[in-house]
């Protein structure tokens, strides 16, 4: 009976003791399991939810910046679409002013030869008023020198005339 009391060498006590280990390891584990284990993969759970949502909000930011840069390029379009009209139009001024500086160049210059050729014609006037006093006072001249030679008055008039004549509108235009 001994050796049926013994497994394999085994006292009843040293099975006992290695049965209530394995027991007390098995409800330890299951302690440790509810109190330790569970929090820590509750830990882990909530950290992979939280990447989880961190990825989620980096793809819907990404989505978000993608939305804004085409907005933005659009935007930068109608600037330069803008921008390209208001240089336009600043042209379009810029050649509506030369043509207007153009004609009052053009019209400023034509009354200033308007104005030189008319105080040319005075000028002309004028020249001839003196050259006909010269005349006159030539044929006065003339007239004294006839009448101290004592021609008649007949004589003093047709050279008068005949001066008149030879100095005339041609001599004095010319």
């Amino acid at each position: 009976m001994l050796a049926q009391s013994f497994l394999f060498n085994l006292d009843a006590q040293l099975l006992f003791d290695t049965i209530l280990l394995v027991v007390a390891v098995f409800v330890l584990m299951l302690i440790m399991s509810n109190m330790l284990f569970n929090p820590a993969r509750k830990l882990l759970k909530d950290r992979q939810d939280k990447i989880n949502s961190d990825i989620k909000n980096a793809l819907d930011d990404k989505e978000c910046a993608a939305a804004l840069k085409a907005e933005y390029e659009s935007k930068l379009k109608e600037i330069d679409k803008e921008a390209e009209a208001i240089l336009s139009e600043a042209r379009q001024k810029a050649l509506k002013n030369e043509a207007k500086i153009v004609e009052d160049a053009k019209a400023e210059a034509s009354r200033i030869i308007k104005r030189a050729q008319e105080e040319a014609l005075l000028e002309k006037k004028h020249a001839m008023d003196d050259m006909k006093q010269e005349m006159i006072a030539i044929a006065s001249l003339m007239a004294e020198k006839v009448v101290a030679a004592s021609i008649d008055t007949t004589i003093q008039d047709t050279l008068v005339e005949e001066t008149l004549k030879e100095m005339g509108d041609s001599t004095w235009q010319s």
